[in-house]
């Protein structure tokens, strides 16, 4: 579960980044007679880049645990007898949930309220139905998503969900690592 969450967060690396360039407020002044702020000022005018950066370091935490679950045991290995393209599940996630939240206005105290609401909801949404793997960020970092039939002598997997960095084709074989129930991680042999 933990996992799962991480991933959300890790999902979200785009609307931090891009929070960040919209709301960061750094006074700047290149006269001789500048005064410094403050700490505190400061800080008190960037809680939502504050916030968005601590997004950004949980999501690489999360990669990083993500990587290092990755790197441990496989299962056995089959072959892959029918296979479907999903890498658009990363767009839709991206243009569904994450470009219009960039719209909501940030200075205003109700509306980050309500996006951190939104966020919460979607979060849960998105660990409840298992979408974690539809994460945009895997894709940018090259991930790429599977839905697959896997047979083995007589034994078969059908409607599996494999991330991979590979990119596979009809008649591979792939040994795995389980994520979830259906979702896997595959390497290519």
């Amino acid at each position: 579960m933990i996992r799962k969450v991480g991933l959300y967060i890790l999902s979200l690396w785009l609307l931090f980044l891009l929070s960040i360039i919209l709301t960061i407020d750094i006074p700047m002044y290149w006269g001789d007679d500048w005064i410094f702020i403050g700490i505190e000022e400061l800080l008190r005018r960037n809680i939502v880049p504050l916030i968005s950066i601590l997004g950004l370091i949980i999501g690489a935490i999360s990669f990083y645990d993500f990587n290092h679950f990755l790197s441990g045991t496989r299962q056995m290995t089959y072959a892959i007898v029918e296979i479907e393209n999903k890498e658009s599940e990363h767009l839709s996630f991206l243009t569904t949930y994450i470009i219009p939240l960039i719209c909501f206005n940030f200075e205003s105290d109700r509306y980050v309220v309500v996006l951190l609401l939104l966020l919460i909801v979607i979060g849960i949404i998105y660990i409840r139905t298992d979408l974690y793997y539809a994460n945009p960020t895997l894709a940018i970092l090259g991930f790429r998503i599977y839905k697959v039939k896997l047979a083995r002598n007589d034994i078969s997997k059908s409607n599996i969900i494999l991330i991979s960095r590979n990119k596979l084709s009809l008649r591979d074989f792939v040994s795995y690592k389980k994520l979830d129930e259906k979702i896997f991680y595959s390497y290519k042999n």
